[in-house]
């Protein structure tokens, strides 16, 4: 058996807090559809007060929380304008096509991000042999791009140049708090910019299930009856919403922990001869790697490291995605880049 487990496979394997758990034991519910679930109204609230908006609903995913927004913001037929690496465009089963009915184009960034002048070109002309384009999708933090943040100033660029041109604009916050902790300033920053957000609760913040979408008023009112159609609506949810107001109000801050670590694992595996590391220019909990240079696949290197108790996520053929989240210590790190370092050298032996 492994002297330790190292789980970097993603922040989403975090475990509700004792706060929360103690949260969730008292919290009083009621029959959500009904409106009358106390814990989930107050944890809507929360969530449409810290992103600046008028209102908020709580999802049980994040994929349905964008789902829902593309439903709410489009109709069938039209076209979406992604980053080509987009969570929303690559890792939710499809769901802008089969479910939302949109085509999309996508725009290649650097490290997750694109300029107006990018967006611009890749925006259509009118021409009825084109799909109508009626909504841009943001990222930020952008996953695929080693959890790249777009700074305000670049989202309101591009939401400027998108408006411009009719389009609404929503924006994937999965770590949105990230972003946040990584630049020093509140959430509501970077979602003044734009027309809705999503939000996950279960990610670094560490609640067991949750995420939510905030809007305005009219715009949240199209998104419930989506949530419906999805078979999203739930009873006694403030059984889970409690925790996702703990969340929100205690987690937050401390997610600079997970940026340090990742900077000390990126830092720590940089040295190792044959591993290529790479972080996002404003970094934050998670980081690429690619050993390529070892003549290792990804299956390999997960292999040899899941053998010693340190777990990730492939990204083929010869990479892997690390993420940090607060059951990953400093010395957990350490660990992790020691025998990092011995399987390197059994290698070399």
């Amino acid at each position: 058996m492994p002297e330790r487990i190292v789980d970097l496979r993603s922040d989403t394997v975090t475990k509700p807090t004792e706060e929360m758990l103690e949260a969730m034991r008292c919290a009083p519910v009621g029959d959500d559809v009904y409106g009358e679930d106390p814990t989930v109204k107050a944890l809507e609230e929360l969530a449409a007060s810290r992103m600046g908006m008028e209102a908020g609903m709580f999802v049980p995913s994040g994929t349905m929380g964008n789902t829902c927004a593309l439903l709410a913001h489009t109709h069938s037929g039209e076209e979406m304008v992604v980053e080509e690496l987009a969570h929303i465009y690559n890792w939710e089963a499809g769901a802008y096509a089969n479910l939302a009915g949109l085509t999309v184009r996508p725009v290649r960034g650097e490290h997750g991000v694109f300029t107006p002048a990018q967006l611009e070109a890749a925006l259509r002309p009118d021409n009825p042999h084109f799909p109508r384009q009626t909504l841009l999708c943001l990222e930020n933090t952008h996953n695929n791009a080693a959890g790249a943040v777009w700074t305000p100033a670049q989202m309101e660029a591009v939401a400027a140049a998108a408006r411009a041109r009719g389009l609404a604009v929503h924006l994937d916050g999965a770590r949105i708090f990230n972003a946040a902790v990584a630049l020093g300033v509140e959430a509501r920053e970077f979602a003044r910019h734009v027309d809705s957000v999503m939000f996950c609760v279960s990610k670094g913040l560490s609640g067991p299930v949750g995420s939510l979408l905030c809007g305005s008023k009219e715009f949240i009112g199209r998104a419930y009856r989506e949530r419906k159609r999805l078979g999203g609506a739930m009873r006694q949810a403030g059984v889970i919403a409690a925790a996702g107001i703990v969340a929100i109000e205690k987690m937050t801050a401390r997610l600079a922990e997970d940026h340090a670590n990742a900077r000390r694992l990126c830092e720590g595996l940089a040295r190792i001869p044959g591993f290529a590391v790479r972080q996002a220019p404003l970094p934050t909990n998670i980081l690429m790697v690619d050993v390529a240079g070892l003549g290792w696949t990804s299956e390999e290197l997960l292999s040899r490291w899941k053998a010693a108790g340190v777990l990730c996520n492939r990204r083929p053929p010869t990479g892997a995605r690390l993420v940090t989240h607060r059951h990953v210590s400093a010395a957990d790190v350490d660990y992790a880049l020691e025998i990092t370092r011995r399987m390197v050298e059994e290698k070399k032996g």
